[in-house]
C-alpha cells in the first residue's frame, strides 16, 4: 500500500531566491509567523519534511534544517510515527503585541451596495430552526420516519459509479434525470402539465425566489405579496428591489380586488394558493380565475410556492395555480426540504414556456449547479417509486398528529385559545386568542422559557393590514 502524506498545505509560502538571507531562514520566519499569528492553530498537523520539500521546491534537508529549528524553539513539536504539530503550548503566555496584526485605532463600518443596504433595513427574521426538533417549531417533517436505510442504499451504489460520472461539475439547470423524474411526478400527481426541460433544479425554494426575481425585476416593480406572507420569499424579492405590496388574506386566499386598487400594473405576485402561509386558507377558484386574468391584463407573473402541496388529510391534494394557467404566467416552485428533509437542500422551479430560454441562459452563465450526488440519489428514489410511497405513508403519520392536535387543543386550550377553521393540510395550525389577558409578546417568550418555540401571527404581517393576535403552531 503507497503511504500517503498528511498535513497542511502551504504551498502560500514565498521564497526570494534573490534575498541574501537563506533559505531555511526565508522558510522558518515564514512557518513562525503563521503560527504566532495563529493561522496554524496548536495541534495542528504540518506536512512531512518530505512532503515540505516537494511542496515548495526545497531540498529535504532544508526542509529537515527548518523542523528542527522551530522544535528547538517550541514552536513545533515532534511525535513518533506520527510526524511534526504544531505545539500545544503556541500562546500561552506570549506578549499579545506579536500575535496578529493591531486593530485600526477607530473601527471602521463596512460599505454595502445601495441596493442591499436599503433591502437588509426591510428584512425580517426568518423562524429558528434548532438542530434539536422542539414542540411546535413550524417547517419541519417527521424525521424518524423517514427511510434512511433506503436512502443509504441508493447513496452508496451511486458513489460507486464511474468517477467521470460522479466527481465533476453539475449541470446547471439541474441532473436531467432529475428533472425528468419531477416532470413525472408533477404530471401524475399534481395535474402540471410540464416538461422536463422547463424545470430547473436549486438550491432550496429560496435560491428559487431569488433567481426569479433577479431576472424578472427591476428595483421598485410593485410585487404583490401576501399579507401576511412567508418572511423567506418577501427578504429574497425584498433584495431584489421590488416594491412589496401588502395584499389582504381572508378566507379565500389573496384579495385580488385589494391588490388591483394598491398596484394594478404588479410586475409579480406571490401567492402560496394550496395552503396559505401562514393563515392557511384554500384560494378559491374565483380568486384563482381572477389572479390569472390580473396577471395576463398587466403583462404580469405569477410565483405560485407550492411548500407542502403534497399533504392534505381530507381527500385529495388541491389542484395547483398552475395547472389552470392557460397563458403561461405562472412560476411554479416546490421543494424536498418539507416532503423529504431540509438538509436536502434541493428545490425547483417551473418555467413558461416563454422563458424557458432565458432561465437556462442565465444558469448557464454564472450558476454553478446543485450538488450532483444528491440529485442522483433523488432521481433514483423518484424513479424506483419511494417517493410516491413515502408520500402515502407520511400522509397517513400527519393526519393522525393533525386530529390529535386538534383534540387536544379543543380540552386544554378551551377558553385561551381557538383554533382557526382551516382545512386539514400542511405542517401547522392558526390559534388565535381569546382571553383578553394574553398578548402575543408575552405568550411567545413564555413558551420559550418553557423550551417551547411559536411564532406570533404578527410577525409575517409587513403592511396596515389588520392580523389577529395568535400563534403558528407546528
Amino acid at each position: 500500500m503507497v503511504k500517503r502524506s498528511s498535513g497542511e498545505l502551504l504551498f502560500g509560502l514565498r521564497i526570494d531566491r534573490s534575498l541574501q538571507a537563506s533559505i531555511t531562514l526565508q522558510v522558518c520566519a515564514a512557518l513562525r509567523g503563521l503560527i504566532l499569528a495563529g493561522d496554524l492553530s496548536p495541534g495542528r498537523r504540518l506536512p512531512s519534511s518530505r512532503s515540505l520539500a516537494q511542496d515548495l521546491d526545497i531540498s529535504r534537508t532544508t526542509a529537515v534544517a527548518v523542523y528542527d529549528r522551530l522544535l528547538s524553539e517550541g514552536l513545533i513539536e515532534a511525535r513518533t510515527g506520527s510526524g511534526s504539530y504544531v505545539s500545544a503550548q503556541v500562546g500561552a503566555g506570549l506578549p499579545q503585541g506579536i500575535i496578529g496584526v493591531e486593530p485600526p485605532p477607530e473601527a471602521r463600518t463596512a460599505r454595502l451596495s445601495t441596493a442591499i443596504d436599503t433591502a437588509s433595513q426591510r428584512f425580517h427574521q426568518r423562524l429558528p430552526h434548532p438542530r434539536q426538533p422542539r414542540a411546535f417549531v413550524t417547517g419541519l417533517p417527521d424525521f424518524d420516519s423517514f427511510p434512511l436505510a433506503i436512502w443509504a442504499r441508493l447513496t452508496a451504489s451511486h458513489w460507486r459509479s464511474s468517477r467521470n460520472h460522479i466527481l465533476g461539475y453539475a449541470e446547471p439547470e439541474g441532473d436531467p434525470d432529475l428533472r425528468r423524474a419531477i416532470a413525472d411526478h408533477l404530471r401524475a400527481n399534481r395535474g402540471i402539465a410540464c416538461e422536463a426541460e422547463q424545470i430547473f433544479i436549486t438550491a432550496g425554494a429560496q435560491q428559487a425566489f431569488d433567481v426569479i426575481g433577479r431576472v424578472l425585476l427591476n428595483p421598485g416593480d410593485p410585487v404583490w405579496f401576501e399579507n401576511p406572507g412567508a418572511i423567506g420569499a418577501r427578504n429574497s424579492l425584498i433584495a431584489c428591489g421590488a416594491d412589496m405590496i401588502p395584499v389582504p388574506v381572508d378566507d379565500e386566499g389573496l384579495d385580488v380586488a385589494a391588490g388591483l386598487a394598491r398596484a394594478p400594473a404588479f410586475r409579480l405576485a406571490f401567492v402560496t394558493p394550496s395552503h396559505q402561509h401562514p393563515t392557511g386558507a384554500e384560494m378559491s377558484l374565483a380568486r384563482r380565475a381572477a389572479l390569472l386574468r390580473a396577471a395576463y391584463d398587466c403583462d404580469g407573473w405569477i410565483i405560485e410556492d407550492d411548500y407542502d402541496g403534497e399533504f392534505r388529510y381530507d381527500g385529495r391534494p388541491l389542484p395547483t395555480l398552475k395547472s389552470a394557467d392557460r397563458a403561461d404566467r405562472v412560476i411554479y416552485v416546490g421543494t424536498f426540504s418539507k416532503n423529504l428533509f431540509p438538509a436536502l437542500r434541493l428545490g425547483f422551479y417551473i418555467a413558461p414556456p416563454p422563458l424557458v430560454d432565458v432561465f437556462s441562459h442565465v444558469s448557464r452563465a454564472f450558476l454553478q449547479g446543485v450538488s450532483p450526488d444528491s440529485q442522483a440519489v433523488l432521481a433514483r428514489f423518484i424513479a424506483e417509486g419511494h417517493f410516491a410511497t413515502h408520500l402515502r405513508r407520511m400522509r397517513e403519520i400527519y393526519a393522525a398528529r393533525h386530529l390529535a392536535f386538534a383534540e387536544a387543543a379543543a380540552i386544554r386550550l378551551d377558553g385561551l385559545m381557538e383554533l382557526r377553521a382551516s382545512p386539514a393540510a400542511g405542517f401547522h395550525r392558526i390559534g388565535t386568542f381569546r382571553h383578553p389577558a394574553l398578548s402575543e409578546p408575552a405568550v411567545v417568550s413564555a413558551c420559550e422559557a418553557a423550551g417551547l418555540i411559536v411564532s406570533g401571527l404578527d410577525r409575517f404581517r409587513f403592511g396596515p393590514d389588520p392580523c389577529p393576535a395568535g400563534l403558528v403552531l407546528g
